[in-house]
């Protein structure tokens, strides 16, 4: 077990390098071109038929969603530790903040903007004025890589455990395309997001 903490620990630290190294890669701007490009083939090949069901997603990448969701596991579990995977939550959110607030990253003109749901969470009102990171990107990776670990750990068929894995795979796909297709985030912005909350999802398992 106390091995397993400090792969945790390692890997959680080699994702957060990465995510400072692909940051410092995106403030000199060399994905530019390459995040127009993709909003605007992704755009052109999605029908806006699915902005519907995308903006809904929307919605469950809220904070207030998945912080939820995060309560809810920690309750099943019954450990008094479990507790303490808010704390790289938590941080994972202080520097996304930080990060928005120090990169002057600004997100997809309102030209491309397709949510098209009349409701908002009040964390939707937020908007420092930069896109990067994405927070419902690293919400998102946040917790399906504590739902993934639940679930190897489950005493079920292997048959069940990848049917549940390939559902959180696939929910996790359409959510980070959801924040390109709807002109939410930039492709760099989910990128960074997607990194920085492995790194966070990793750190938490310690406390699993």
């Amino acid at each position: 077990m106390k091995k397993k903490k400090i792969l945790f620990f390692f890997v959680s630290i080699i994702f957060l390098i990465f995510f400072i190294a692909f940051t410092l890669l995106a403030r000199a701007k060399i994905f530019n071109r390459l995040d127009f490009d993709i909003t605007v083939r992704l755009q052109n090949h999605l029908p806006i038929k699915y902005d519907g069901i995308l903006s809904v997603f929307s919605l469950l990448g809220s904070v207030e969603i998945l912080g939820l969701l995060l309560l809810v596991i920690i309750i099943i579990r019954k450990k008094i530790a479990s507790i303490f995977i808010f704390i790289p939550f938590v941080v994972a959110h202080i520097i996304e903040i930080f990060g928005k607030a120090l990169f002057h990253h600004p997100g997809p003109p309102f030209m491309f903007f397709r949510y098209n749901l009349n409701f908002l969470f009040p964390s939707s009102y937020i908007q420092p004025g930069s896109s990067y990171p994405s927070g419902h990107s690293l919400r998102t990776i946040f917790v399906s890589i504590i739902i993934f670990y639940l679930i190897c750990n489950l005493k079920v068929k292997y048959s069940k455990k990848f049917f549940l894995i390939a559902s959180i795979i696939l929910f996790d796909i359409i959510m980070l395309i959801s924040r390109i297709s709807l002109g939410e985030h930039w492709t760099t912005d989910v990128a960074g997001g997607a990194i920085l909350g492995a790194s966070g999802g990793i750190f938490s398992l310690i406390f699993l």
